[in-house]
């Protein structure tokens, strides 16, 4: 069985666009249910009795990169350094795969103007197809786990996701989806209840938006860039999409 982790950095509001962070970016972890029961989970809260001599602390890329809510030491130079090399350290060890969609907010109400759809409704659809695809290729099915958000936007997901099992995708038809998905449920889980998947999924979706923004590239990338679902071409398309697709510009 696989677990698959689903979280998303930025925000999917259109008429509201933030210039420093003009994009919105869904990730799909798919991870082995052995390894990560018997290895990611111990490990991450190994990692944190280590650094912060408790586990209950939640990794939150906006929390760390803010130095708050239990992060306030990373203010120190020596901690930080520390903090990171071990987080890398053991990302790039774990076993895990990456698909991920990035939508360009500007880009998408210029396509697509009044008829632009909602991002996560868009990129979902999208990264469904690039998990499900993984899944049949290991000849296995998946638990899918998603960030609780506010009640309104988990009941928008909800709806989506009921759409998505009832009418498929342009490339997946329904049948295929649901025996995909193991039970064709979809869990809601809050960031505070300390979800091992969940918060690996965070640390994965901030830096393929540094990426798409051509920000400066950090270790973390490098990392990701490794674990991206691949096609005989490489990642773009297959682990990594970008939406709207250039070609959709004209």
């Amino acid at each position: 069985m696989l677990l698959c982790f689903v979280d998303e950095s930025g925000d999917h509001v259109l008429d509201r666009i933030d210039p420093y962070y003009p994009i919105f970016v869904l990730v799909g972890l798919l991870v082995d249910e052995e390894h990560y029961e018997t290895v990611i989970v111990p490990e991450m809260a190994q990692i944190k009795r280590k650094l912060f001599g408790h586990d209950g602390v939640v990794f939150h890329t906006a929390d760390i990169t803010r130095n708050r809510n239990g992060f306030e030491r990373l203010k120190d130079p020596r901690f930080r350094l520390e903090f990171y090399e071990t987080l890398n350290e053991a990302m790039a060890r774990w076993e895990y795969t990456v698909a991920a969609v990035v939508v360009d907010k500007r880009r998408h109400k210029e396509v697509y103007g009044e008829a632009a759809l909602d991002p996560y409704e868009l990129s979902l659809k999208v990264l469904v197809e690039r998990l499900v695809f993984e899944v049949e290729e290991r000849g296995s099915q998946a638990k899918v786990t998603a960030e609780s958000r506010a009640p309104h936007l988990d009941g928008s997901l909800k709806r989506a996701w009921e759409d998505l099992l009832q009418r498929g995708t342009r490339y997946l038809s329904a049948k295929r989806l649901r025996r995909a998905l193991h039970r064709s449920e979809l869990e809601f889980r809050k960031k505070r209840e300390n979800i091992a998947g969940l918060q690996l999924a965070d640390l994965v979706a901030t830096p393929i938006g540094r990426w798409y923004l051509k920000k400066p590239l950090k270790e973390d990338w490098r990392i990701i860039e490794q674990k991206l679902r691949r096609g005989p071409q490489g990642y773009m398309g297959y682990g990594l999409v970008v939406l709207p697709k250039p070609q959709q510009k004209d």
